[in-house]
């Protein structure tokens, strides 16, 4: 898949890329999800939201996988598009949002170039404010 970007239009990572790095952090074939969910979610099911070729799944899919993948339903249902997000959040506040990354397993090397990442974005993003 050359060209092609990491994140949806909107910065933001899809359904299908978030679900695919779960499970590639959690170390899971597509097959074995498919195991793991009693043939509730097929491989080639699975495959195609990963690739956001089906980007609504249906609920039971989402829940079974957020059992799975031991993460937020919720989130799971959002991000589909079944729920809106809170309307704090709509507002622009971000308190009680998940890290993107709280549901991958870091080690603390990578915890920490996380946040001096974030550090970084955010000291460019004031400095352009500026100008």
């Amino acid at each position: 898949m050359s060209g092609s970007t990491t994140q949806g239009s909107s910065g933001k990572l899809t359904l299908g890329q978030y679900l695919a790095s779960i499970r590639t952090d959690r170390k899971l074939t597509l097959r074995q999800v498919e195991e793991a969910t009693n043939k509730e979610v097929s491989n080639a099911y699975l495959s195609q939201i990963e690739n956001d070729k089906i980007q609504q799944p249906s609920p039971n899919v989402l829940h079974a996988l957020a059992d799975i993948y031991v993460i937020d339903y919720g989130q799971l249902m959002e991000m589909a598009g079944y729920i809106t997000q809170a309307k704090a959040r709509s507002q622009g506040q971000r308190h009680g949002r998940v890290a993107t990354f709280a549901n991958h397993t870091l080690t603390p090397a990578e915890e920490s170039e996380l946040m001096d990442y974030l550090k970084f974005i955010r000291s460019r993003k004031k400095t352009s404010d500026k100008s």
